[in-house]
Order: structure tokens, then sequence, then C-alpha cells
């Protein structure tokens, strides 16, 4: 791909999420997922692979058809209610289509099976881009609209998740897959929260993005695809491997990492909400996602591997430390002691 096709389509998928992000109006909304959904048609389909073609072709109905039911909702709201505000969806049949357009765009349970195979069918820096700026719009209109959807809905969706990306991801050996579904757990959270208080929805969107970002750049710089592969990263940068080990047990929740500070707050305001048995499901889903989190840190960091193996070593080739990773991981795993003043 060309300097210049490789700008034009990058500069595509940024400006979709940012005029769907800062739009009041369901025609631009769409118009900013439109152009979203096909920048990144090239991005995933660009290695001329079949598995990369059939998963473009996956994301593309997958989303094509979640923005038909976007667009379809905000014809009937409009037909309804003469407005075309995207704060004010006040027919229920409007609500209830544009929460499951939501939900399928950014791969919740029941519509996240599109999710894993198109993060299986792609490259690791692409799976990071799905996993992270494609869920910007999406959950900047559910920001935008959340006094207006069923919480019932919303909870119901997010819980099923936790569950879901926790059991997806117990017998999975693919780190591109082991990422979907802890994706899928993360939103599901973020969905849960989200009726009742959206500032810790978009504190555990902003670090599930840092701590997403600093996992992927960490698999990209080993070229670890397989847990297999993650078993020689310590032969790479035994630091690095210390820094992995952190980061996924950052995504597990656990304290005094920063992964634990948007699951200690949307538990503790579930409980305030009366929502005790919501609030233990979500917990108990966390042990699911903590067992695949923590195999994975097994295998990287506290086994060896044989030390014969076949192919050269990666030590061989130490390459720099991207910028990207450097920034990303002390907010990942660092920003517990100051959650007083993230949540003012």
């Amino acid at each position: 791909m060309s300097p210049m096709t490789s700008t034009i389509i990058l500069s595509s998928l940024a400006t979709g999420t940012i005029i769907t992000a800062s739009s009041f109006h369901w025609f631009m909304a769409w118009i900013g997922l439109e152009m979203n959904t096909l920048a990144i048609i090239p991005i995933i389909s660009k290695q001329h692979h079949p598995r990369a073609t059939e998963a473009a072709t996956k994301y593309f109905l997958t989303q094509a058809t979640a923005s038909a039911m976007i667009l379809f909702s905000s014809m009937v709201n409009a037909w309804q209610s003469g407005m075309w505000d995207i704060t004010q969806p006040s027919n229920p049949l409007s609500s209830i289509l544009f929460t499951m357009a939501l939900m399928m765009k950014l791969g919740l349970a029941p519509a996240h099976f599109w999710l894993p195979e198109v993060l299986q069918g792609t490259t690791t820096s692409t799976a990071l881009i799905i996993s992270t700026w494609q869920k910007l719009a999406p959950m900047a209109l559910i920001y935008l609209t959340a006094n207006n959807l069923s919480p019932t809905t919303l909870i119901l969706m997010g819980t099923l998740s936790t569950w879901v990306g926790g059991w997806g991801g117990l017998n999975q050996t693919q780190t591109r897959k082991l990422m979907a579904y802890s994706s899928i757990a993360h939103l599901g959270w973020m969905m849960t929260i989200a009726p009742m208080l959206t500032n810790i929805m978009l504190l555990n969107l902003m670090i599930y993005t840092l701590m997403t970002t600093s996992l992927f750049m960490t698999l990209i710089l080993t070229k670890s695809k397989t847990l297999q592969n993650m078993t020689t990263t310590w032969t790479l940068s035994p630091a690095l491997t210390t820094i992995a080990l952190l980061t996924l047990l950052s995504m597990g929740g656990l304290p005094p990492l920063s992964g634990f500070m948007p699951k200690w707050l949307i538990l503790n305001e579930l409980v305030n909400q009366n929502l005790t048995v919501v609030s233990t499901l979500l917990a108990m889903s966390t042990l699911l996602s903590l067992f695949f989190y923590l195999r994975l840190t097994y295998i990287t960091a506290l086994t060896l591997p044989p030390n014969t193996p076949n192919t050269t070593y990666k030590w061989r080739f130490m390459p720099t430390m991207p910028l990207l990773l450097t920034s990303t991981l002390p907010m990942a795993l660092l920003m517990l002691p100051i959650t007083p003043i993230m949540t003012q």
C-alpha cells in the first residue's frame, strides 16, 4: 500500500470517528460510522490472503447491518417526533433498535461472534485498531444517548458479555482471539455502568484502551501470535517479559494496578444502586477472565521452555521499544493512586 493511499485511508478512519463523536444529528453520526467502516475494510484485507478477505467480508456485513439498523431507528424516531436530535430518541422502538445496532457494532454478546474471527483473520496491528479505535465512535453514541436507552437491556447485555468473554477465552491458544474475548468482557463492564454513571464508563474505556494498546504492542514487538510464541519472549527482553506479566495482571483487574480502578468503581456504584446480584455476577465473571490472563502470565514469565529451538534466537534481533509502548505502559499499570482525581 502506497504512502498516499495509507494517508487517505487512515485520515478517513480518524475523520469518521471524529464526525460521529462530535455530531448531534442522526444522519451525520451515520455518515461518520460509514466512513469509519469503509476505511477499515482495505486495512483488514491488504494481506491478499483468503483469511484476510474472509475477515474483511465478515466485518463489512456486520457493520453494514448495524449501520442500516441505526439509520432505520433514526428514521423511525424522526417520523414519530419530528426531530433528528441524537440526544432525544423518544420512541421505544427506535431506542431498542439503536441499542441492538450499537451492541452489534461493538461486538457485545449475543452479537459477538464476528469479533474473534475478524481479529484472527487480520494482522496484529490491525487487530489493535479494531479493538481500540473502532470502539470509540459507538461508545460516543452510547455516551450521548445513555439517559434514553433501556437500563435493563444494557445491564443484561453487559452481564452476558462479561460471562461470554470469560468463557470464550478459556480454551483459546491464539493471542488475537484471546484479546477479542478480553475486549468482549471489558465492554460488558462498560455497558453495565453506562445507564448510571457515564463518566466511569469513559474512565473504563480509557484504561481499557491503554491496557489493550500496551499488550498488543508487546505482541507486535515479540511477533507472538500463539501461546507457544509467548514462551520465548524472555529471549528477546527479560524486562519486556516482566512488563507483559504486569499488563496481563492489570487487565485481569488485580490491585494495585490500573485495571483494578474501573472494576472497583463499577462494583461500588452497582452496590449503591442495590444491584447486588448484578455486581456478584460481574465479580464472578472476572474470575473466568483472570484464569486465562494468569495462564498467559504463567506461560510467558514463569516457565522456561526448551532452550534448543530450531529457529534463530529472538535476541539476535533486539528491536527498539516503540514510543507507543513506552508511553502507554506506565498509565496501564500505575494509575490506581490517582483514582480520586480521575473520578471527580
